[in-house]
């Protein structure tokens, strides 16, 4: 038990758990978090799919080894001590990462380079605020706000300003996602 009374759960502990088609589960810094499962609807998904699409086929022009897109909330643990383990609307892991995760394993090992995150309806700012905050803290690199409904994407790297980008702009990669490019208007096409 921490000092507030909080009982501070591992990934085994949280995969140990009944499976609840009620509720999401997560860990915070080794706190059990709880969620009304979200519905999704046919906005998330088309940004999802078409996210994970338009990042796979980047990712294929770059040399091997390389890195993985995951999608449909893949589980990474981003902090061992206390443990932090969230599960990613979108996500590009590094190619270490990608070899070392068992096509049996419960979750990926380590922050990912790139956590894309789509809102839903029923998402809070303070768990979005939240997740932000701990995505950059354990080293994810950049992480996407993606608003299916404004058609936006906001981009949070550590110690820069969020920016912006709309229908009618571009989304660069950066040094991070090295020659990737991609119109706004195309996720949401």
């Amino acid at each position: 038990m921490s000092d507030a009374g909080v009982k501070v759960m591992t990934s085994e502990d949280l995969f140990a758990l009944p499976h609840s088609k009620r509720v999401t589960r997560w860990l915070y810094r080794g706190e059990l978090r709880e969620a009304k499962v979200t519905k999704r609807n046919p906005s998330h998904s088309a940004a999802t799919a078409k996210l994970s699409a338009i990042l796979g086929i980047w990712l294929q022009t770059l040399p091997k080894p390389r890195g993985r897109v995951y999608d449909g909330e893949a589980y990474f643990r981003i902090r061992k001590d206390p443990e932090t383990n969230v599960g990613v609307d979108v996500a590009l892991s590094t190619a270490e990462q990608a070899a070392k995760t068992k096509k049996t394993a419960s979750f990926v090992e380590g922050p990912p380079v790139l956590a894309i995150e789509v809102l839903s309806p029923n998402d809070k700012l303070k768990d979005i605020n939240e997740a932000i905050v701990e995505y950059l803290d354990c080293g994810t690199k950049q992480v996407w706000i993606v608003d299916p409904y404004l058609e936006t994407v906001t981009v949070h790297q550590a110690g820069r300003e969020p920016a912006l980008y709309t229908l009618s702009q571009t989304l660069p990669g950066g040094d991070d996602l090295p020659g990737f490019s991609c119109p706004v208007a195309d996720i949401f096409e």
